[in-house]
């Protein structure tokens, strides 16, 4: 669970932010491959504790609140340096600047003042949201319902359910937990990860992303303040961008993990490949000065840079149109920009991924290198969400004036 104890830096600026990010990468990477080897079960404390005392989990809490209220722009930045070097790190705050968002929007004044404060403080917020065994991935079971009496406190509520995909809870100070009511309304608990009647498995067991421990999380008969709880179903109602904002997110880890595979693909051409037989009867010294070497890195190269540059106009889209939009039309319009950089991104992150054994050779897939690990994180990471629908809305829009469904918000 992360320590509030040290005293956390409160990060005031854009610059700062994002020089924050880059401090805490260059602390990231020496153990970034131990982290990877150690399995999808090995809770990475010491990375965690690092994010968790950066002061980076308060950099979009408003600044009523004493936070910086950086712009997507920065937020995806931040995420897109740090998933560069470990994107499973990067992807464990990413629920966690959601329900800072929706916090802001849709929390109650004690909510944000108790909440917020503890995030400033180092506290991270976990998710459980998704189930498994449903015929779709909102088809929830978990319940909120009223304790009954003879409990400690009958005016609290009882939750009861099974998460999956829980990233970050694990190690996490909140859960935001995803229930229904008796009347089936969708509504969001804030849960203390260390309450009674919670456990968090680490059975998470993938490829890629390993580090992120999205497992498991049963919840039995937990007392739920009830002023821990919001109405989410309300906040996807109305025009918003709460969903395109965490779709940022996601695509400025895609955007990382390209940048990380074209970044080590760079660093062992000029260090360690030897040139092919054929290039030195071409007249080539070195790895780096074969000729399709130079056509292949160069065209990875432009994909990477288009799919930062992507990812930039989609941040600044959701800048100029807002988190809670005038109406559906811009709604749509900042969920359609990152909807490219998200689909585009994940296409570049495996493509360059794979990419990078063909320019460095067969030695490059040696396992004390731990390249393949690009190619792992972004294949498991890419199918978070289907990007065929991406595209599909993408082309609706564009052909037919279709708008993305559930207000705009895709």
């Amino acid at each position: 669970m992360s320590s509030t104890a040290t005293r956390i830096p409160v990060i005031g600026s854009e610059r700062e932010a994002v020089a924050t990010a880059r401090t805490l990468a260059s602390a990231l990477a020496e153990g970034a491959v131990e982290r990877d080897r150690a399995g999808a079960g090995a809770v990475p404390s010491a990375a965690l504790a690092l994010l968790d005392a950066s002061g980076l989990l308060g950099i979009t809490v408003p600044r009523a609140y004493s936070g910086a209220e950086v712009s997507p722009a920065t937020l995806a930045e931040v995420v897109r340096v740090i998933a560069a070097v470990d994107p499973a790190i990067a992807q464990v705050p990413q629920a966690h600047f959601l329900f800072v968002d929706v916090l802001r929007v849709w929390g109650s004044d004690a909510q944000r003042a108790a909440l917020f404060a503890d995030v400033l403080a180092g506290a991270r917020i976990g998710n459980a949201l998704a189930e498994r065994g449903g015929r779709h991935a909102q088809d929830l079971t978990t319940r909120l319902t009223r304790s009954p009496q003879g409990r400690p406190d009958p005016r609290r509520l009882l939750l009861d359910g099974r998460k999956y995909y829980c990233t970050g809870a694990i190690s996490s100070r909140w859960i935001a937990v995803s229930a229904l009511d008796e009347r089936d309304r969708l509504l969001v608990a804030f849960v203390a990860r260390d309450a009674a009647g919670v456990h968090v498995d680490d059975d998470w067991d993938v490829i890629g992303q390993r580090a992120t421990v999205s497992g498991t999380t049963t919840f039995t008969a937990v007392e739920v303040d009830p002023a821990l709880v919001l109405d989410y179903a309300r906040a996807y109602e109305l025009p918003q961008q709460f969903g395109a904002r965490a779709q940022l997110v996601h695509a400025a880890i895609e955007v990382g993990i390209a940048g990380g595979a074209l970044r080590d693909a760079r660093a062992y051409l000029r260090e360690r490949a030897r040139p092919a037989t054929e290039a030195v009867r071409a007249g080539a010294a070195t790895a780096a000065q074969d000729p399709h070497t130079l056509l292949r890195y160069g065209r990875a190269a432009t994909q990477v840079r288009a799919a930062e540059a992507l990812l930039r106009d989609a941040a600044g889209v959701l800048g100029e149109v807002g988190l809670v939009p005038a109406d559906a039309a811009a709604a749509a319009r900042g969920s359609l920009a990152v909807a490219s950089a998200k689909a585009f991104g994940s296409e570049v992150a495996v493509a360059v991924a794979s990419e990078l054994f063909a320019l460095c050779g067969t030695s490059s897939t040696a396992a004390v290198h731990d390249l393949d690990r690009h190619w792992r994180n972004a294949r498991t990471h890419s199918v978070h969400d289907p990007l065929d629908w991406k595209y599909h809305h993408l082309a609706a829009y564009e052909l037919e004036d279709v708008p993305p469904p559930n207000h705009g918000q895709l």
